[in-house]
């Protein structure tokens, strides 16, 4: 079955980073697009970026655009997420979520995601 498993998040200080990483199985990693979607606390779900089959593709959320950069691996089926100058609103919890196909941004598989906590 299709599994996403998010990895990386922690608590770091306001201008630090973190890499995040999401494990994929259970279906052809290649052959889909891949985006992180992120939900801080007591807001909806906001898009943060996506990537495209073979990673040669990206497109950011403005309000991370120039400090995050998404990224995959096919090889080890995984995707990733460098975030830099981290700063407080970029608290939340991170998914990352399997698209329905090529840039659909519709998901139907999402992992358990991993809370960041930015905070001095």
């Amino acid at each position: 079955q299709v599994q996403l498993v998010e990895s990386g998040g922690g608590l770091v200080q306001p201008g630090g980073s973190l890499r995040l990483s999401c494990a994929a199985s259970g279906f052809t990693f290649s052959n889909y697009w891949m985006s992180w979607v992120r939900q801080a606390p007591g807001k909806g779900l906001e898009w943060v970026s996506v990537i495209n089959t073979y990673g040669g593709s990206t497109l950011y959320a403005d309000s991370v655009k120039g400090r995050f950069t998404i990224s995959r691996d096919n090889a080890k089926s995984t995707l990733y997420l460098q975030m830099n100058s981290l700063k407080s609103e970029d608290t939340a919890v991170y998914y990352c979520a399997k698209d329905l196909g090529v840039a659909t941004y519709e998901y139907d598989y999402w992992g358990q995601g991993t809370q960041v906590t930015v905070s001095s």
